[in-house]
């Protein structure tokens, strides 16, 4: 997924998204070790979409605090 289209799920589809790439990830690398995973790629590329999802998730996060203090 784009940045884009993280940005526009809703804060608690994002935290969703986020618990099912965690997963994604687990299964991929229990794949790699068991040797069953074609395509070592993917590993990088949940890697990177889960860290661009917790970013935005953390930048949200960073504006309700910001929201609150004014």
């Amino acid at each position: 997924m784009t940045p884009h289209d993280l940005r526009q799920l809703e804060t608690a589809d994002l935290v969703a998204k986020v618990g099912a790439l965690r997963e994604d990830l687990f299964r991929t690398r229990f794949q790699h070790a068991t040797a069953q995973l074609s395509d070592t790629s993917t590993i990088g590329k949940v890697r990177r979409t889960l860290a661009r999802a917790l970013t935005i998730l953390r930048e949200r996060e960073a504006a309700d605090n910001a929201a609150q203090e004014n």
